[in-house]
């Protein structure tokens, strides 16, 4: 899962698309870089590396970037090399300078890669610098615009995008430049991967600095948060499959009639609400504080169940921290139980689920969490996390917990058992590192050391949410993409690794 931005029409669209990524920083820590297009002198101007957003770009890059488009990224990396010198060469955002020159970012995986990778390197005689599957959507691109003549029409730059939804299964949220064309972007199409569009009228500022005076700048993004940051008002989601081209005059063209015509159902997915976005966004018009509200509304009714009839009985509600805070309160609230914070977290410590190997996941626990013994000991902890995937950090919280006093802990999660890999933007592509893969929930408990173990239902997960149409494969298994190519993804992945 990456941060992706794209803004257009004011002179001062890297600074918003630097400002955005910060907005963005939770969906990928690894690294980050940004794109822009100066139509004055008709350059490109790049920046990239490994890194926090505010470490990569000081404010002399910054002061570098000139034109009134630019994209952004910040990177959480699911496969590809972990050395520093070939992860560098996979950073987003990437550029090819033929037929017109474009410049790409893109938040997800492509699941077919190496088959792709293999068209694109034999059929077409290209030759690929990365092991980011960005690189081999861009070539596919620019293949279609090469051959359609796209400068001339969004008819045209429509079916070489539509050309590009045929060849690539998997879910990605793409964001691009056109040299002196205009900005674009479009979705996959069932629009597994999120994308945000937003506009507002320029100032007075900004056009007399304006090269071309637009009337108005538009931001696409992964998040609304960003945009209310910029002062966008949000205008939609990008429907799945959808196509959008800002020309270089300004004005606007979309297409969303691909998943229409190909009876393509939208499938959201659920992760989005669970765990990665901020929880100031709203998707899919479903606002994400408002969702984990009810998650922990719907999990208070199961918990209730099991302390009526005498399984559990607990005297605290404890989030860990960060994303399960909102729906702990809620769950403390519907079992009129007390809710306390305490497990103290270090703030700067990254988030140890997207971190990418299991040892770095294992220090960040250790550094990253303090439990205060005096308000633990001698009580029942009803412990609150968003999800369960690996089982590690939930194990040695739950340790962390005991150690400090605790009579029993009962762990529960705002998320159903995550039994299957993901293959779509998501850091679990082998089911070997999923703990509830081949074990039975009393067996997952029995692992974890938990009193008891409670996971939200999936009826209570869709009823949260308010969507019935999810992605939901890590959980059921019911992929909505093609997995064909999954094996050698996975086993890329492990060699990449080593």
């Amino acid at each position: 899962m990456c941060g992706v931005v794209g803004i257009f029409g004011t002179p001062f669209s890297s600074q918003e698309a630097y400002q955005g990524l910060l907005l963005l920083q939770h969906r990928g820590q690894d690294a980050a870089g940004i794109l822009s297009f100066d139509d004055k002198t008709q350059e490109f101007h790049h920046h990239k590396d490994l890194g926090l957003v505010s470490d990569v770009f000081k404010p002399e890059i910054l002061a570098g970037f000139m034109g009134h488009m630019s994209i952004g990224h910040t990177r959480y990396a699911t496969v590809g090399p972990k050395n520093a010198i070939d992860s560098k060469r996979d950073i987003q955002p990437m550029t090819i300078n033929y037929p017109h020159g474009i410049g790409m970012v893109h938040n997800g995986n492509i699941v077919n890669y190496f088959e792709l990778k293999k068209y694109v390197q034999e059929e077409k005689r290209r030759h690929l610098f990365t092991n980011n599957d960005l690189e081999v959507l861009l070539n596919i691109l620019s293949d279609g615009i090469k051959e359609k003549n796209v400068a001339n029409s969004f008819e045209q730059f429509q079916n070489a995008v539509k050309f590009l939804f045929e060849k690539a299964h998997g879910g990605y949220s793409v964001i691009g430049i056109l040299a002196d064309k205009g900005l674009f972007a479009f979705r996959d199409p069932h629009g597994l991967r999120p994308l945000i569009l937003g506009e507002r009228p320029l100032t007075d500022e900004e056009k007399a600095l304006q090269l071309n005076h637009f009337g108005k700048s538009y931001c696409l993004s992964s998040e609304s948060n960003a945009l209310n940051f910029l002062g966008y008002d949000v205008v939609r989601d990008l429907n799945p499959g959808e196509i959008v081209f800002i020309d270089k005059s300004g004005e606007i063209f979309s297409s969303n009639d691909y998943s229409i015509k190909k009876d393509v159902p939208q499938k959201s997915c659920m992760f989005e609400w669970v765990y990665f976005a901020n929880p100031e966004s709203v998707l899919e018009e479903r606002s994400v504080y408002s969702t984990r509200l009810e998650f922990g509304v719907n999990l208070g009714l199961e918990v209730q169940a099991l302390i009526d009839k005498g399984e559990i009985a607990p005297d605290i509600v404890v989030p860990i921290p960060e994303t399960s805070r909102v729906a702990a309160i809620s769950l403390s609230e519907t079992l009129r139980i007390p809710f306390r914070e305490v497990l103290i977290k270090n703030r700067y410590i990254q988030r140890s689920f997207i971190l990418n190997t299991q040892e770095s996941r294992n220090r960040a626990v250790q550094l990253k969490l303090t439990a205060i013994a005096s308000e633990i000991r001698e009580k029942n902890i009803l412990l609150l996390d968003d999800s369960i995937v690996r089982g590690t950090t939930s194990k040695r919280i739950i340790e962390m917990v005991k150690e400090a006093g605790a009579k029993e802990v009962y762990f529960a999660t705002t998320c159903p058992p995550i039994k299957f890999p993901c293959y779509y933007g998501i850091d679990f592509p082998d089911p070997k590192e999923l703990v509830a893969s081949a074990r039975t929930e009393e067996e997952v408990r029995e692992y974890l050391g938990a009193d008891k173990l409670i996971y939200l239902s999936i009826k209570a997960t869709k009823k949260s949410i308010g969507k019935e149409s999810l992605c939901m494969s890590c959980i059921d298994g019911c992929y909505p993409v093609d997995i064909g190519g999954a094996k050698k993804f996975q086993d890329m992945r492990h060699l990449h690794r080593e």
